[in-house]
């Protein structure tokens, strides 16, 4: 959704803002496969990220699935006593065509600023293919790095599409079934899969919105080309076997989002919780007639 997250594998530090955590939130959430969804959805969210208890950033996070396109879009920034120190923000967007009822992402935009600089990523999708992608300013060349093939972007999700999960069958979408998955993901400048297990089931209330049951899985990291193999963050959330997050629907839809992600880190838990979360189901469009 939002690049260059503080816990995503390219940061040297660990930076609580609320696009990074939102960015991990996406960069670390998941979608899997074309599984069909149903029906027309709307979701308008509002979360607050936290560093071992301490507010540290707020954002948005909307999304529109229509009977055959779709768009999400995300802002957010840091809050508090950290903008004093470190003050940034982002926000991300994507957006397709719902074709035989799964989500085909076109487009994914993302930009970044921090008191250093300002970051843009684009990325140009045709069915699961990348077509095109820019990183502004273009960054440095690396040797370190691991070199992303054309066959790395080939079959792959944006960070922003990959955080809808989608959950075959006719029945509750939200149930245990829901964390068998795993993605492919690139993000304009890495490649990496993202894998799910189930943990419990939990019931969450938003101050604002949904009350109801969420399905909680453990999040794995699999880098797999793109990254410095040597970084400390690589190895760390790599090695991770404690990351979580749950579930919520999107009503009218079989899509789940991530209503809160934990991540332990060097600093403490870090968190990321909707406050808000009103999702509305929406009826099928009627065709005019002459």
């Amino acid at each position: 959704m939002l690049i260059t997250p503080p816990l995503a594998p390219e940061t040297r530090s660990i930076r609580p803002g609320f696009a990074g955590w939102l960015a991990a939130f996406c960069g670390l959430a998941l979608a899997w496969g074309a599984v069909p969804a149903a029906a027309q959805g709307k979701l308008e969210a509002q979360y607050e990220a936290s560093l071992s208890g301490i507010p540290v950033g707020k954002g948005g996070w909307n999304i529109d699935i229509q009977d055959d396109v779709f768009s999400a879009a995300a802002a957010g920034g840091t809050s508090g006593l950290l903008k004093s120190f470190t003050g940034g923000s982002g926000t991300g967007a994507s957006q397709g065509r719902v074709v035989g009822g799964a989500l085909v992402a076109t487009g994914y935009q993302a930009s970044t600023t921090t008191q250093k600089k300002t970051e843009e990523i684009r990325i140009t999708l045709d069915k699961g293919n990348v077509k095109d992608f820019a990183i502004l300013p273009e960054p440095p060349v690396d040797p370190d790095r691991i070199v992303v093939t054309d066959a790395h972007r080939r079959g792959v999700w944006d960070p922003m599409t990959a955080s809808l999960l989608r959950v075959p069958g006719t029945g509750d979408p939200v149930t245990p079934e829901a964390c068998h998955s795993a993605a492919p993901v690139f993000d304009g400048r890495m490649r990496y899969d993202l894998k799910l297990d189930f943990k419990r089931m939990e019931t969450v209330k938003a101050e604002k919105g949904y009350k109801g049951p969420v399905v909680v899985c453990s999040l794995y990291f699999v880098p797999v080309a793109g990254y410095i193999p040597d970084r400390p963050v690589i190895k760390y959330l790599a090695a991770q076997r404690n990351i979580e997050i749950a579930f919520a629907p999107v009503a009218g839809t079989r899509i789940l989002v991530p209503f809160w992600l934990k991540v332990p880190t060097p600093l403490g838990p870090a968190m990321l919780e909707a406050t808000s979360f009103i999702t509305t189901a929406q009826p099928p469009r009627v065709a005019k007639t002459q």
